[in-house]
């Protein structure tokens, strides 16, 4: 189990980690989100001693991390896949890793071969590409058989067989009782990945909850309505907590109405109905719409297309 108590790192005048407290719990993974600059790699850097913090603790498995007696065996972590020494071997970089713990070379062929690296572990780790990097960075984190993984960003670079490996493996870790932290940025792969995320921002906790609860609470199910009498059932449905927007020619996107209220306005106007197909809202709706006041490096807006959607109100259909 990983604690944070009201963990807070400064860099002169500028606060990174703001008053920071969560619990990562074995038995599921977390997932640890937030926008650039939101204080993530901080915290994991801090919850594994890299850096000191400015004020409060971070714990693994009641002991901070410089106290554990085997580090490697305890805390698996991947922060940056890069930092290995170029000119060795993947399997020298292991059994250079594995002697400080003394840990058998049977176990570096282990997770040599669990992590897919058997045709290049006699490479020099300099000429390995980014996917084949990210996969010795897990290796070396899976190294010590820990009870706990702090991953950051450990898909970066990888193919989908690599992806899928990586969302399958440490789901199974999680069900044999283990803590797994995972940050990433692809939210459609940690909506299939995580069970609980915490999400920072400008280096506060937004959000700490159930994946299936942080979804529920920030966003709302959008009902797509396709009809020849568009107009007709609009103003059926239409109230102050009603959104539609035009997304066709007879085409809307309504959220606020459920697909049963349209459903039963148009039957009892005999509006026929084409289309009415709910979209729940997704883990990257929620999290837009937590970390949209919180973003600290915002992209410019995109130039106008001749291919766009329509987003003006319904009433310009009529």
């Amino acid at each position: 189990m990983i604690t944070a108590e009201h963990l807070t790192k400064r860099y002169g005048a500028h606060t990174a980690v703001d008053d920071v407290s969560f619990t990562v719990r074995p038995g599921i993974v977390t997932g640890f989100l937030g926008p650039n600059g939101a204080g993530k790699s901080t915290t994991m850097r801090m919850i594994v001693g890299l850096d000191r913090p400015s004020a409060g603790r971070a714990q693994v498995d009641g002991a901070e991390y410089r106290r554990l007696p085997a580090p490697l065996r305890s805390v698996g972590v991947l922060l940056d896949a890069k930092a290995v020494h170029s000119g060795r071997t993947a399997r020298n970089h292991l059994r250079a890793m594995a002697a400080t713990h003394g840990i058998p070379s049977s176990r570096v062929d282990e997770v040599i071969e669990l992590t897919g690296l058997t045709t290049v572990a006699n490479k020099r780790a300099g000429s390995f590409s980014l996917g084949m990097g990210q996969r010795l960075g897990i290796a070396s984190a899976l190294l010590g058989d820990p009870q706990t993984l702090i991953l950051d960003e450990p898909v970066n670079g990888l193919d989908p067989e690599g992806v899928r490996w990586v969302r399958g493996f440490v789901r199974h870790l999680a069900a044999e009782g283990r803590t797994v932290l995972l940050s990433s940025h692809l939210m459609s792969e940690m909506a299939q990945t995580a069970d609980h995320v915490i999400v920072l921002g400008r280096g506060k906790v937004l959000a700490d909850a159930a994946l299936s609860e942080l979804v529920q609470a920030w966003t709302s199910t959008r009902v797509t309505v396709r009809s020849p009498r568009l107009s007709e059932l609009v103003s059926l449905i239409a109230g102050p907590e009603v959104s539609i927007a035009s997304s066709g020619p007879g085409l809307v996107e309504v959220s606020g109405a459920t697909p049963q209220r349209i459903g039963d306005a148009a039957a009892a106007a005999g509006i026929p109905l084409h289309e009415l197909t709910p979209t729940a809202g997704s883990l990257e709706d929620a999290y837009l719409a937590l970390t949209g006041e919180a973003v600290e490096y915002r992209s410019p807006a995109l130039p106008a297309t001749g291919a766009h959607h329509d987003d003006t109100r319904i009433e310009k259909l009529s």
